[in-house]
């Protein structure tokens, strides 16, 4: 004989359910659910066809389905909108037929409304994703997890493989190492798989993040594969050619005036004989003259001395310089729109006064800009000239010519190049000028020196002057002069390698076979 005992709970005076309860929290400001612990039975009446429904009570109320915050869901009470309000007491009751006779089975859920929970969490990295790596090299891989919720998350984070879980010990050639960061508006974990030393076994194997919450178990993978060698030589071979345009733009920015001159030498035979073009010159030197502002001896020695000596006699220019080249007798309007007709460029040389001082204008300028062409280009009609020229004074003593050699110069220079386009004008400064005195000079100067730029001859003089301050007492009498004008008159010289940076190439010339000729 067997015998069975019967425990019978009995139900506390006042109260509806059963004895028994089975806990169940419910999360605050969610929409939860409460799970009926009859669903085993449910299944097994489903299983033989037998018809069963589900009615839900709180306390000794009906709860109707659709009213309110519930909704039936399977065998599940859906509770929208959780509050303190529905804590307490739920019972689910299976009401069934069988052979005839209707039954029913109750179970009984207390209910706790909790304020700190966590959503079901979200695996951001990795991405299910394919990842190539190299061979021998070490690599690692984040998994990423945000856990939706308040307060501190209840989420375990594990690696695994095919294999099974991946150990924290350091001593392992692939580890997983744990981060937890937990903030209130952003609750995060971290765990990451590290490989010491890629194998190739280690290649073509999916690699799980899984994360193990009462919500879920959520999970990613990524899997590796080997580089392909042709992409890395491919991505060394562009590294290496940007790192090396890189350099040589470098190169070229610091040393552009030494390598296009030294090409200019090297390679003649790619620019073309400037001697067939039908210019005379290579140069017209426009340069204030006695009567001119910002005369001074410097600046008339530095044109008719200084300039021939390295241009002509070292670099091997032709130059047209005012005062030494001008034909006797010539009109000066006709000597300056001839000369610069004939030459390739124009060499513009000032000073700080040369266009400061306040000028005058000719009576004949303001009769529809007609220049009078009486005065001469030689020292001698220029005194003739001065006869048609009003002098002024404007200070005790001092007078100035008026429509200067200077001034028609720099007019029909400018006018070639801002209005034709046909010639080339190099300004060089002579005396370091100050934003005062620029903003005196003639809008065409200051717009070109914009532009393009001056050569300064005066950082040439400062760079002369730190190199004879650097030298002692004794050193500077023995080198005296003669190593000062050699240092100015180099042609290997900062400023004189600018100047004929700007020059016009010297191509190749056409030699022509020699020939003998009896007279």
């Amino acid at each position: 004989l067997e015998a069975s005992r019967l425990v019978v709970d009995e139900r506390p005076t006042g109260e509806c359910g059963r004895p028994r309860k089975a806990y169940q929290p419910l999360t605050k400001g969610v929409t939860d659910n409460l799970n009926c612990p009859l669903k085993n039975e449910m299944n097994k009446l489903n299983s033989y066809n037998i018809s069963s429904s589900i009615k839900w009570y709180r306390g000794c109320d009906p709860i109707e389905d659709g009213t309110g915050s519930y909704e039936y869901w399977g065998t599940r009470l859906k509770i929208t909108s959780v509050d303190l309000q529905h804590k307490g007491t739920y019972t689910c009751t299976l009401t069934f037929t069988l052979g005839g006779i209707k039954g029913s089975v109750s179970e009984t859920i207390s209910a706790e409304v909790k304020g700190d929970y966590s959503l079901v969490p979200q695996v951001h990295e990795p991405s299910n994703d394919v990842i190539k790596a190299q061979s021998g090299y070490n690599f690692s891989k984040r998994c990423l997890v945000f856990v939706p919720g308040v307060g501190k998350p209840f989420v375990d984070i594990y690696w695994l493989d095919k294999d099974g879980f991946f150990e924290t010990n350091t001593s392992h050639r692939i580890l997983s190492h744990h981060l937890l960061t937990v903030s209130s508006d952003c609750p995060r974990q971290f765990t990451w798989l590290i490989f010491s030393e890629l194998r190739e076994k280690d290649f073509y194997v999916n690699y799980t993040c899984r994360a193990y919450s009462d919500r879920g178990f959520p999970e990613r993978y990524f899997s590796l594969q080997p580089a392909d060698p042709s992409g890395i030589a491919i991505g060394s071979v562009l590294g290496g050619m940007m790192v090396l345009f890189i350099i040589t733009v470098t190169l070229y920015y610091l040393f552009k005036i030494e390598i296009v001159l030294w090409f200019r030498r090297a390679f003649p035979v790619f620019y073309k004989n400037k001697d067939l073009d039908g210019k005379l010159y290579d140069a017209y030197v426009a340069y204030p003259q006695p009567c001119d502002l910002g005369f001074s001896k410097d600046v008339e020695t530095f044109a008719l001395q200084t300039l021939p000596h390295v241009l002509e006699r070292a670099c091997d220019y032709k130059l047209f310089i005012a005062g030494r080249d001008c034909l006797p007798g010539q009109a000066m309007v006709d000597s300056v729109e001839e000369n610069i007709q004939a030459s390739r460029r124009v060499l513009l040389l000032y000073t700080a006064s040369s266009f400061t001082t306040k000028r005058h204008t000719s009576s004949t300028s303001s009769n529809n800009n007609n220049i009078s062409k009486s005065g001469e280009c030689d020292d001698e009609s220029q005194r003739n000239a001065s006869d048609s020229f009003s002098i002024t004074s404007s200070d005790v003593g001092d007078k100035i010519c008026k429509d200067t050699r200077q001034q028609l110069e720099c007019v029909a220079a400018m006018h070639r190049v801002l209005i034709e386009g046909s010639l080339k004008v190099v300004l060089v400064e002579l005396e370091e000028i100050t934003p005062a005195q620029l903003a005196l000079f003639p809008e065409s100067v200051r717009h070109l020196r914009k532009k393009q730029g001056a050569v300064c001859w005066w950082k040439n003089q400062r760079t002369r002057e730190r190199w004879k301050t650097c030298m002692s007492g004794a050193d500077a009498e023995k080198t005296g002069t003669d190593s000062q004008l050699s240092t100015s008159l180099s042609p290997s010289s900062r400023f004189w390698k600018e100047l004929r940076y700007h020059m016009p190439v010297r191509g190749k010339r056409v030699v022509y076979p020699e020939t003998i000729a009896f007279l």
